[in-house]
């Protein structure tokens, strides 16, 4: 019988919250369990496994990356969305580095489709609709893209900017200039 008030919405939500406290490397089933005061094996009435418990949380955190992205960049057009865009994928990731980690997880194909993965792609093709990019150079910059928020905001946490006198700010606003320079300047094949 499961134990009251454990759901896996609620299980989900508390190992979401320990990756960010411990990192999602650390997520655990018994880490878990620890947090609810319980017997690990109680929990499997919710999950089937931890590989199931981290997957829960990666859709959690492309869902709740998806809906910050789309509300700061709604009623945005060219830089100013891919502004917009840039500081809620970089500020999610410094709110939630557990839960940004869990974001990255490699999913299988049908949990990927099923996910919001899908949103993120979509967010940033539309942004791109402003520099008018043809395929398959609007891939190309997608994935520039993401490649470059990710890198920036993966080097950024690990503390990698930390031991140099330039602000880590303006080198972030830099580098989105430079992205929207090579956007509406992107080469021709």
């Amino acid at each position: 019988m499961a134990r009251a008030g454990v759901t896996v919405d609620r299980l989900t939500r508390a190992a979401a919250e320990l990756a960010d406290e411990v990192g999602f490397d650390k997520v655990t089933v018994a880490a878990l369990a620890r947090r609810f005061g319980v017997k690990e094996a109680s929990l499997y009435s919710h999950i089937r496994n931890a590989h199931d418990l981290k997957t829960r949380v990666a859709l959690l955190a492309l869902a709740e990356l998806a809906d910050e992205v789309a509300a700061a960049v709604a009623g945005r057009a060219g830089k100013d969305a891919l502004v917009a865009f840039a500081g809620a994928y970089r500020g999610y990731a410094k709110r939630h580095p557990g839960r940004y980690a869990a974001a990255r997880m490699e999913l299988d194909l049908e949990t990927a489709r099923a996910s919001a993965a899908g949103r993120h792609a979509e967010m940033t093709r539309a942004i791109l609709r402003a520099y008018d990019l043809p395929e398959p150079d609007q891939t190309d910059a997608v994935r520039m893209l993401g490649s470059v928020f990710h890198g920036y905001v993966s080097l950024e946490t690990a503390g990698a900017f930390q031991h140099h006198p330039r602000d880590v700010e303006a080198s972030w606003q830099r580098t989105l200039d430079a992205l929207d320079s090579a956007l509406r300047n992107w080469p021709k094949p």
